[in-house]
């Protein structure tokens, strides 16, 4: 009876949103005056405002259709409808065997207008970047990967050649070395030699990028050498380029954490310096993203450099001369983001691949090599010391290769890098190079025959050169340079040798790397709302606001990460071991200010709030006990004589329903909210310790807030139940059993496939080997095939390897095989269900959520990985679906934008792998697939209908590009994904393709690939709630009893669900690690594919074409400041008035000081 009385309420409560929904409609129709205005071009008559107003409602009662669907399908989807309980109890199983839950009576909707849903159909699909052209490798001459250059000697008659030489030390912040012994050993020397030499000659220029390093040199600087440094940036001699805490990787790094080390890097360097960088200079990462360009222009700066592309694309565009070119974001229809770019032509960054196209010359002139040091030229023929004697021979011969490089570009302006790891360490080579080139400038400049201008200069100097000559402002596009969008992976730089190994390397690191980001994330925004809510009750003093310097710790390991050799798992072992140990104080040290921060906000009266130090109010979540272990979930030991108190932390900014699961040591478990309801709970075992249960219950969350749960040990409660479980054993007569209080079942394995449902999905498993095999969503009568494999690559038997950074395969991957069959558990209760499939050098897990909304919609799966006693193996994970993709697939870039990518057959194997930061998928006419991912991996589709991601790589030998070491140091890893699969097209149109679908899928057209791609909304959330997990922090028992608490929720109202809150950052004081009165507020509106079918995710799901009001959004919280800012909030705009609404476009990011009170 309660259930049909909770459905006839529902159905009530449908019909009142139906008919208010209307009436505001048509007051909406007649007041709003944006609608009245928005029919301009219509002749104004009475005629055409009412056709205008006809069309307005038609369009609001389509939203307020699908408002009233979403409605429906919430309460259908939570009750049931029809079934009742035969003991009157909730959760129980219905008669077809299906599990129905308590209905939390909060039906939702999803209402995302039309106008926002356009975005996605509007751009036509750019030529790709990242495509090799043909495989070819001709031998060019002493350009090798290139082609021979000629020139008229005449050409710089009217226009003489201008030269920049520039200068620099590529410092890696951690590679052959520690970060902390490459300070020691050479950069301070660097930085220490930079300051007397430059000032020796003001014609003297250098250029610096890692501001890691700098600031650590900075803090052991006297007054006087800082002063002295100042005075040489703002004289022009030294420039900073990019300033990021680091050189960021490209491929495997998340734009939460590229823009956090550039906004730590740009902070350090306005607080000290008070300088913006200009320029951007990327020698080293190992290919280049499309994300950096766009993060680079929202932070104001007006040119890039980049070095690491496939030679196959240099030599292409070398020979059309686009080695500039403006770099624009493939989803922008204007010129809006265009970021002027200089790709390098030649093989490296060092002396003898910079000057030309020769390097046996260009080492030549490489004068640390002079005869009598430790370098020498690998070409037999060694610098000579410029005297006046050979001056003449020396300069003609220098311009010539000058000359040469020059015509691969449009202007007659040439950048010349001087330079390579760790240059200029000692003073000796400051003279040599510095004295030489100046007799060469000097001889050149002061014959007027040779036609060239020759100088030092900085990145910035070199492009005011070029925008001066093109006659064109700082950043604009010069006449006729080339516009092009993509990325420009996978790189190879000789041969068949693709850097695709690193998207994997090590992926230990890259899954706590992903950690550390959500932890940070967390613990500012939570830190912000703490100290603010703080001052706002006067409290500020009685708040440890000094966590402070726990964040600045953090943000600084986590930038530092980003290294190119770092997060790509291409240092050698002791240098990992050193990154992993400043990551795991960094998490340690975040959990403290969340645990803080928690304490504070969930506080009912704030007067009872007390902070001691040594006595925190909550425990983590979980602990580590070292750098390279696996978390260990934090036991919650419940008491007859008390309830025990949890907080759940919800990082994601919309309303979040889930199941969440607690470590518990008893059976009697009863949750209540903090209300009083009790919720339905799901007992399981902990298969590692008898006396631990886990316990998932079902919570809704507020976004960005904190709830509050209270967990009794009581008597057996109706709404707790026990996992059903059931181990399906290989061979005859093999049985296993076990007693109260979880009984197991056991039977012997057999070839037919077994499944389990939840109430949106039906998963179909081999009987054989217990991995995947098919799914059927609730309202499709069609299973599709989605079946997983385990694959084995091994690398090639002679001369080249795979190693850290290559993948170099032995051919197409073997099946995964091991003699015994594998032992699978099945687990079925009313919030969960999964299988999990234990091999030799895997386990698998894959559990579906049967709760609503989000959580319940894709697919979970992790896959703990140990080969740690292989030699030379990387393991794959491959799905094999009837989804007819073609050769299209789809990654993501950074976690901010998608790609679309061509399985490129004529290509070697390993060309095909892209990095996987957050996503991959394929789609045909009726279903896209996605493959969620918590660590970026590699990931490729060599066949039609397949994804394909490498799990670990375990390699013995060094790949000949610096390292010297294989990679051997391999930890058992946990690797977690979502599996998300949506039907494409809109309602009819999608039943309609389902009806004509034939059995052969012989008539499934393949997907439109001129279009860019963009997820869906679901797909966005589902990618949220797999990065930001749900943190359980336990309240730790007291003597006096635990202090009224309470939730917490920041919002007075929800933010649009296409917009992503990218931070909520405490900007640093000038003067010390305390914060001052302002935040930053980083905000990311999402781009939205809406072709695919909207499904109930839970929450109210509305978008308002990117309008927000900031004043109307925080709770108990004025403004009295609202100002946009640059991306790493070093330029700063008009403010706004405080009660103003912000406008962002799709997939726009934008940055705001907020003074919050």
């Amino acid at each position: 009876m309660k259930l049909r009385k909770q459905v006839t309420v529902c159905g009530g409560a449908i019909f009142c949103v139906a008919v208010f929904s209307l009436y505001l409609m048509l007051d909406r129709v007649q007041h709003d005056p944006a609608r009245r205005q928005s029919g301009g071009n219509f002749p104004r008559s009475q005629i055409s405002v009412l056709q205008n107003r006809i069309e307005q409602l038609e369009q609001l009662l389509e939203e307020n259709h699908q408002i009233i669907s979403h409605i429906k399908d919430s309460v259908m989807e939570l009750t049931d409808t029809g079934a009742v309980s035969p003991s009157g109890h909730l959760p129980f199983r219905s008669a077809n065997g299906s599990w129905v839950l308590p209905f939390d009576g909060r039906p939702t909707f999803l209402a995302i207008k039309p106008q926002d849903c356009q975005f996605a159909g509007l751009f036509s699909f750019k030529p790709n970047l990242s495509m090799p052209f043909m495989f070819d490798n001709p031998d060019g001459g002493v350009w090798k990967q290139g082609f021979d250059i000629t020139y008229e000697p005449d050409e710089w008659d009217n226009e003489p050649l201008q030269v920049f030489v520039i200068p620099h030390s590529h410092n890696d912040p951690g590679w052959i070395k520690t970060f902390d012994k490459y300070f020691a050993d050479q950069t301070q020397h660097i930085l220490n030699n930079m300051v007397v030499k430059l000032a020796e000659d003001s014609r003297r220029k250098f250029i610096w990028s890692e501001i890691s390093f700098f600031s650590k040199w900075w803090e052991s600087a006297d007054a006087q050498k800082q002063e002295a440094t100042r005075k040489l940036i703002l004289g022009g001699q030294l420039e900073i380029v990019t300033g990021g805490w680091v050189m960021t990787d490209e491929a495997n790094v998340h734009y939460f954490a590229m823009i956090d080390q550039l906004i730590e890097g740009h902070q350090w360097l306005e607080r000290n310096i008070g300088i913006t960088p200009r320029s951007g200079w990327a020698v080293d990462p190992f290919g280049h993203s499309a994300t950096m360009p766009y993060l680079l222009k929202k932070a104001n700066l007006t040119s890039m450099l980049i070095q690491r592309v496939h030679y196959t694309i240099k030599k292409h565009f070398a020979s059309t001369r686009s080695l500039e070119f403006m770099w624009r974001q493939a989803w922008d229809t204007g010129a809006n983001t265009d970021m002027f770019c200089h790709m390098m032509p030649f093989y490296s960054y060092d002396v003898p691949h910079t000057c030309g196209p020769d390097p046996k010359i260009c080492c030549q002139f490489d004068f640390k090599r002079l005869p009598g040091g430790r370098i020498n030229c690998p070409w037999k023929v060694p610098p000579k010391s410029i005297v006046e004697a050979n001056v003449a021979e020396r300069a003609q011969l220098l311009l010539d290769q000058y000359r040469k490089k020059s015509k691969l570009y449009r202007s007659k302006v040439l950048l010349v890098p001087l330079g390579d790891d760790f240059r200029y360490d000692k003073a000796l080579e400051w003279d040599q190079q510095y004295n030489n080139y100046q007799k060469l400038f000097d001889y050149m400049n002061s014959h007027p025959e040779m036609h060239v201008q020759a100088q030092f200069g900085t990145l910035s100097d070199y492009f005011s050169a070029v925008y001066k000559a093109s006659a064109v402002p700082e950043g604009a596009r010069p006449t006729d340079f080339p516009v092009l969008s993509g990325d420009f992976f996978a790189y190879a730089d000789r041969e068949d040798h693709y850097w695709t190994g690193y998207f994997t390397s090590r992926p230990f690191y890259k899954s706590l790397d992903r950690v550390l980001e959500s932890h940070l994330r967390g613990a500012e925004i939570l830190y912000s709302l703490a100290v603010s809510n703080a001052r706002h009750s006067g409290m500020e003093g009685r708040y440890p606001v000094s966590d402070y310097a726990l964040l600045v710790d953090a943000r600084r390991s986590v930038g530092l990460f980003q290294h190119h050799d770092a997060i790509t798992g291409t240092a050698k072992e002791n240098v990992v071991i050193d990154y992993g140990t400043k990551l795991l104080r960094a998490l340690i040290g975040l959990k403290r200010v969340i645990i803080n921060a928690a304490h504070f906000l969930v506080m009912k009266n704030k007067e009872f709030y007390r902070f001691y130090q040594t006595e925190p109010f909550l425990e983590t979540d979980d602990r580590r006990a070292t750098q390279d272990s696996l978390p260990q979930r934090t036991l919650i030991e419940l008491d007859p004589a008390g309830p025990r108190y949890v907080v759940l932390f919800n990082p994601v900014e919309q309303e979040r329903l889930c199941a969440v699961t607690v470590l518990v040591n008893t059976v009697r478990v009863r949750v209540l909210t903090e209300d009083g309801q009790t919720v339905p709970v799901q007992l399981s075992a902990q298969w590692s310790s008898a006396s631990q249960m886990s316990a998932t219950f079902m919570a809704r969350l507020p976004p960005l807030g904190l709830a509050v749960f209270h967990l009794y040990d009581s008597a057996d409660s109706p709404m707790t139940l026990r996992s059903d479980t059931l181990l399906r054993l290989p061979g005859h007569g093999v049985t296993a059993r076990a007693e109260d209080p979880l009984p197991v079942r056991s039977l012997q394995a057999d070839g037919q496939t077994f499944y389990i449902s939840s109430q949106a999905v039906t998963l179909g498993f081999s009987g054989t080997t217990g991995l995947l095999e098919s799914i059927r969503r609730r309202d499709d009568p069609q299973e599709v095939k989605v079946q997983v494999q385990f694959m084995i690559y091994g690398t090639r038997p002679s001369k080249d390897k795979s190693g850290a950074y290559l993948f170099l395969p032995d051919g197409k991957a073997k099946p995964y095989s091991q003699k015994e069959s594998p032992v699978v558990r099945v687990v079925e209760g009313p919030l969960f269900s999964e299988v999990v499939a234990h091999y030799q050098h895997f386990e698998q897990t894959i559990r579906i959520h049967n709760v609503p909304g989000v959580d319940g919609l894709s697919m979970e799966i992790t896959t703990t990985v140990d080969i740690r006693d292989q030699t030379n193996k990387e393991l794959a994970m491959r799905l094999d679906t009837d989804i007819q993709s073609g050769d299209i697939f789809y990654t993501d870039l950074n976690g901010f934008q998608i790609q679309p990518r061509r399985r490129h057959p004529k290509l070697p194997l390993q060309a095909n792998f892209y990095p996987m930061p957050s996503q991959a998928y394929i789609q045909d006419s009726l279903y896209r697939l996605t493959l969620h991912t918590a660590q970026s991996l590699g990931v490729t589709s060599l066949e039609n209908g397949q994804l394909e991601v490498i799990l670990d790589r375990r390699l013995m030998q060094d790949d000949n590009r610096g390292l010297g070491q294989g990679l051997k140091d391999n930890k058992k890893t946990v690797n977690r994904f979502r599996l998300l699969l949506e039907h494409r097209g809109l309602g009819n149109k999608v039943r309609k393709m389902r009806a004509a679908r034939s059995d052969t899928l012989t008539n499934r057209s393949m997907m439109d690939t001129g279009v860019t791609s963009f997820p869906s909304i679901l797909s966005h959330m589902t990618n949220s709630i797999l990065n930001h997990e749900v943190l359980v922090l336990p309240v730790l028992p007291k003597r006096r009893g635990v202090p009224s608490l309470q939730t917490f929720a920041p919002f007075k109202s929800s933010l649009p669900c296409d917009m992503h809150l990218v931070n909520l950052r405490s900007i640093q004081n000038q003067d010390a690690q305390t914060p001052s009165q302002h935040t930053a507020f980083i905000i990311h509106r999402l781009g939205l594919d809406c072709e695919l079918e909207a499904q109930n995710m839970a929450f109210n799901c509305t978008t308002t074409q990117g309008q927000l009001n900031i004043s109307g959004l925080f709770k108990n919280l004025d403004i009295h400041l609202l100002q946009p800012m640059s991306l790493t909030l070093m330029h700063s705009g008009t403010p706004l008035a405080n009660d103003s609404s912000i406008s962002l476009e799709p997939m726009e990011i934008s940055a705001f000081k907020l003074k919050l009170r």
